[in-house]
């Protein structure tokens, strides 16, 4: 289908470049298995430059699949907070603590046994066999089926399976022999730096001489992608409950469900909004109010607005409005004291690092904190 002039200029011009211009990146310093993973999960919907130091301070943490393995989960969270996507710290915990038990802390080097390890998928098993083991194994990501889709002209949905497996058979044929885990890594280079989204950058490519897009100026208009659903809005009413007396200077969290979105991680107490919008600011905080009683059984005293957020997942955006807020007296008091439910914690600004919290908490928290200072 494709001419093999076509294809072997592409594969030795792209390997020469590569060796020239390759960036010098922390996972690229050694053929470790372990590190090779790591990073291509935590590259999975994230940019380089923000993996970058993630990377240095969770292999720090983790030094072997052993580490890791073994640490609690709520490390882990920890350690992967600001990344987002925490199913993908969850998976490879998950994954890490097979290969530990069932393989003796080696990372499989056969596409079966490795692509049984959960979330583990296509790409993270051609990526790790072929970047850290040379196996001739394609890994195709929104980089590769960029480039591939320009360079072949191939004018195919690139969301739809029948496409990306017609490139992860491309992708296999290109990898000239001994060369898989230069050719993959050599491959995601030029998507990510010069064959890129908007305004790729043709005359500094080493391939642009036999680009069929190119020569058919086409280049702009490729991949070809049917556009996601937009995420859903969510309007959520925040409380940061601010401690007296010997909880002075603290702030009340609580923990999430055992399952579902963001397991078992720890935010500020917030509920669903029921209205179609945003009502005044003393009918929001009377309606935020009465939620958490009927919905927690904490029993709150909602203060002024504090400030306006929003957290971005890949299907839903929370828009937020904060309210300061302070404890009252409850219906449940043991020994005297307050009572809280058991998944709510006092704690304060030196006491973060002990629990795993999404970035928007994080952010919320240091507002307060410089608007105190």
């Amino acid at each position: 289908m494709y001419s093999q002039e076509q294809m072997l200029y592409f594969s030795k011009n792209l390997l020469d470049w590569y060796h020239t211009h390759k960036r010098d990146l922390p996972w690229r310093r050694s053929k470790n298995p372990y590190y090779i993973w790591i990073s291509e999960v935590m590259l999975q919907q994230t940019r380089v430059d923000t993996v970058i130091p993630y990377f240095h301070r969770f292999i720090d943490q983790f030094p072997t699949v052993e580490a890791l393995a073994t640490a609690p989960e709520e490390n882990v969270l920890k350690a992967w907070e600001g990344l987002g996507y925490y199913s993908r710290a969850r998976n490879l915990q998950t994954a890490v603590r097979e290969v530990h038990e069932r393989y003796g802390g080696i990372v499989p080097q056969t596409k079966e046994e490795i692509s049984s390890l959960k979330g583990v998928g296509p790409y993270t098993s051609g990526a790790v066999l072929s970047i850290a083991y040379n196996k001739p194994e394609p890994a195709v990501d929104g980089n590769v089926m960029r480039v591939l889709s320009r360079y072949f002209l191939i004018e195919e949905d690139i969301m739809k399976p029948a496409t990306r497996t017609r490139m992860e058979k491309l992708a296999r044929e290109l990898i000239l022999e001994g060369t898989a885990s230069d050719f993959n890594q050599a491959l995601m280079e030029l998507g990510a730096m010069v064959c890129t989204p908007r305004s790729p950058h043709c005359l500094t490519c080493p391939v642009m001489a036999h680009c069929s897009a190119r020569e058919a100026g086409m280049e702009e208009g490729l991949p070809i992608k049917k556009k996601a659903k937009p995420p859903r809005h969510e309007l959520r009413a925040v409380a940061l409950i601010e401690g007296t007396g010997e909880n002075e200077g603290k702030w009340l969290i609580r923990q999430r469900p055992q399952e579902g979105l963001l397991a078992r991680m720890w935010e500020l107490p917030h509920v669903t909004w029921e209205p179609e919008g945003w009502l005044s600011d003393e009918e929001n905080k009377d309606l935020l109010r009465k939620a958490l009683a009927d919905q927690e059984q904490i029993m709150i005293q909602p203060g002024e607005w504090f400030m306006d957020t929003e957290h971005i997942f890949s299907h839903i955006v929370w828009k937020m409005k904060v309210f300061r807020a302070k404890l009252t007296s409850l219906s449940h008091p043991t020994n005297g004291g307050e009572w809280i439910p058991f998944h709510y914690r006092w704690v304060g600004p030196d006491e973060l690092q002990q629990y795993a919290f999404p970035n928007v908490f994080i952010r919320i928290m240091k507002e307060w904190q410089e608007s105190n200072e």
